[in-house]
């Protein structure tokens, strides 16, 4: 088993709610992807229909504006997993893309294995329930922190939680998820560093 596999089954092993045979059953199922950088996950107009753990590698989730420009509202990185979770779940076009801002390695299954994971056991219901419930967490203290945090705070809350991002994510894909321009980041960050 990889070194990858065995953080997988460590971090499912983190929620206490799996048996040791439903976790490496997990892992018997899971299918090893690579992506480069630049590739998607998935792209706007596409049904998602596989969830994955990314084992190394960055993504960023974006859309299109209606005056064409690219929103990025996401940030993924290792140990985390990623979907086009509406439409993972709804099985109907997203709007959403998602691309590797780095080479990735993921580990996925797709929505027929996720359904038949659902179905055997009750403990998968209540992990599932978990990622939801994280989800909606997350989407809220994302909304949260646009509308009452500064734009200085927000880099700095950036800066603390993900330091990497600053070194490995383009500027201007940073500067859209935190909902400023480039020039008004790149102000930000000189009175951060000086």
């Amino acid at each position: 088993m990889t070194n990858q596999l065995k953080t997988l089954k460590k971090h499912l092993a983190s929620y206490n709610i799996l048996t040791e045979e439903e976790i490496d059953n997990f892992i018997k199922l899971v299918s090893y992807k690579k992506l480069n950088k630049g590739d998607f996950f998935i792209q706007e107009g596409n049904t998602c229909k596989e969830v994955a753990f990314i084992a190394s590698g960055i993504f960023r989730s974006f859309y299109h504006s209606s005056d064409e420009k690219e929103a990025t509202y996401c940030l993924l990185s290792e140990n985390s997993f990623v979907t086009a979770y509406s439409s993972f779940i709804s099985q109907t076009k997203t709007n959403e893309n998602i691309q590797a801002l780095t080479d990735a390695e993921l580990y996925s299954i797709t929505k027929e294995q996720f359904v038949a994971l659902e179905n055997s056991s009750t403990n998968w219901l209540r992990l599932f329930k978990i990622f939801a419930e994280q989800e909606y967490i997350n989407l809220e203290n994302r909304i949260f922190v646009l509308q009452n945090e500064s734009a200085e705070n927000r880099y700095k809350k950036l800066l603390e939680t993900h330091p990497s991002y600053l070194q490995t994510i383009p500027l201007q894909y940073l500067a859209s998820y935190l909902g400023i321009t480039q020039r008004h980041l790149s102000r930000i960050r000189k009175s951060v560093f000086y």
